[in-house]
C-alpha cells in the first residue's frame, strides 16, 4: 500500500531525511585515502545515535552494519570491513535512519583523488540523472515518468547501464514503502503520483552492462563485468508545480544549480 502524509508528518519525516544527509556529510568529513571503511561505519552510528535516531540498516534482515559502504565495482549493499580506501576508489555510501517514527534514506558517490575523465563524467551523469528524476515527482505524474526521465539521460543519451533489480521506492514509517520507483520505465506508465508521498529517488548507474549478481556475504551486489557503479539517492516530497527534497536544505533549482558544478564536496 502506498502511504501519502499529512503536512505534519512530513515535516517530522523531514527531520530524519536532513539526518541522514548530515550523517553522511560527517562521514565525508573523515572520507580519504588510508581509512578503513569499517571506521566509517563506527563513526557514523554513533552520530546517528548522539542525535536521537537509530540506524535502521543495522539489523535489517541481518544486515550487520549501519552503512552500506560499496566500493568500484560494487553497486550497493556492501559491506563495511578493514579494506582501506585507496587513491582512485570510487566510494558510494548510503545509509537509513529513524528519528521519531519516520525513516530517511539517503545515498551519494565520492571519488578518491585522481581517476580517469571516464569515471568522472559517470559519476557527473548519474548525479545529473537524480535531479532528470526528481522533477518528474508532481503531482499527476507516474512513476513510469520517473523511470523514463532517469534511463533515457543515462542510457539513451550517454549509453550507461541502468540497473533494474534494485529500485527506489516510498519511505515513511517504514523503510519501504509502495510504490516502487524503477529507474527505468515508460512515460504515463506506473503508479499516479499523489501529494505527499514520500519517495526515495535513487539512480543505480553502471559504466558498462547492466548486469549483477550478488557476492559470497548475500548482501553486497556488484557489476558482473567489473566496471564502476554509481549511486545516488535523494527523498522527495510529491507536490503540485516542483517536489520538494527532504533530504537536502535547497529548492530543487537551488539544489540543482549548486550540484551542477564539479567541486570539493563531490569529490574528495
Amino acid at each position: 500500500m502506498s502511504m501519502y502524509k499529512t503536512d505534519e508528518e512530513v515535516e517530522i519525516q523531514r527531520e530524519s531525511c536532513l539526518l541522514v544527509s548530515a550523517t553522511i556529510t560527517e562521514v565525508a568529513k573523515i572520507l580519504k585515502p588510508g581509512i578503513t571503511t569499517l571506521s566509517l561505519d563506527v563513526m557514523a552510528e554513533q552520530f546517528i545515535r548522539d542525535n536521537g535516531a537509530n540506524p535502521t540498516c543495522k539489523g535489517y534482515h541481518g544486515f550487520p552494519y549501519s552503512l552500506c559502504i560499496s566500493i568500484n565495482e560494487q553497486v550497493v549493499h556492501g559491506f563495511p570491513s578493514e579494506y582501506i580506501i585507496k587513491e582512485g576508489d570510487v566510494v558510494s555510501i548510503d545509509t537509513v535512519v529513524d528519528k521519531n517514527g519516520f525513516h530517511g534514506d539517503h545515498a551519494y558517490t565520492f571519488i578518491m583523488g585522481e581517476v580517469s575523465q571516464a569515471v568522472l563524467d559517470l559519476v557527473r551523469i548519474t548525479k545529473e540523472s537524480l535531479y532528470v528524476g526528481i522533477k518528474q515527482a508532481v503531482v499527476g505524474n507516474r512513476t513510469g515518468d520517473i523511470g523514463y526521465a532517469i534511463e533515457q539521460y543515462t542510457n539513451g543519451k550517454h549509453g550507461y547501464g541502468v540497473v533494474r533489480e534494485m529500485v527506489g521506492h516510498g519511505v515513511g514509517r517504514a523503510m519501504h514503502e509502495d510504490p516502487q520507483v524503477p529507474n527505468y520505465g515508460r512515460k504515463g506508465s506506473g503508479k499516479k503520483l499523489i501529494e505527499n508521498m514520500v519517495l526515495a529517488i535513487e539512480p543505480m548507474i553502471t559504466m558498462g552492462s547492466r548486469q549483477i549478481f550478488t557476492e559470497e556475504d548475500g548482501w553486497t551486489i556488484s557489476t558482473e563485468d567489473g566496471l564502476p557503479a554509481v549511486h545516488f539517492e535523494h527523498n522527495v516530497c510529491v507536490k503540485k508545480g516542483a517536489p520538494i527534497i527532504l533530504s537536502d536544505y535547497a529548492p530543487i533549482e537551488a539544489a540543482e544549480k549548486a550540484n551542477a558544478n564539479l567541486n570539493s564536496s563531490y569529490y574528495n
